[in-house]
């Protein structure tokens, strides 16, 4: 699949320059920009390059570690449960754990059970 990074590179000026730092807490899952990414990173979907994350943990007013969502059913120790997240049922991407800019972060959506929550916390660690 051929990957248009020149009109992401635009949409990520676009954040950089006029985006604001959201306030964010953990277990809170948000519409992100992931934009376009190189090789087998996790991408945004759609016209606007958005995909859920779950916030795992804030770093500071600018950035935090995410854990994107897929609605990919298949089942794996790396894509754990999280329920429904708007209307769908959701897995967390644990292979793709990264740290973003809270300019990226767009609508939240919602909180996670604390339970589950705990639960992918405790699975990010032990892929340390």
């Amino acid at each position: 699949m051929k990957k248009d990074f020149d009109t992401w590179n635009k949409a990520k000026k676009d954040i950089h320059d006029k985006g604001e730092h959201k306030l964010y807490h953990m277990r809170e899952i948000w519409w992100c920009s992931l934009g376009v990414n190189v090789g087998f990173e996790q991408d945004g979907m759609g016209d606007e390059q958005r995909r859920p994350v779950l916030i795992l943990k804030g770093l500071s007013k600018e950035t935090c570690f995410v854990i994107p969502l897929t609605t990919a059913g298949a089942n794996h120790p790396l894509r754990p449960s999280i329920g429904r997240v708007d209307g769908k049922e959701a897995r967390v991407l644990l292979s793709q754990i990264r740290v973003i800019d809270t300019k990226r972060l767009v609508r939240k959506i919602g909180y996670l059970d604390k339970d589950i929550f705990a639960r992918i916390r405790k699975a990010a660690r032990d892929l340390l």
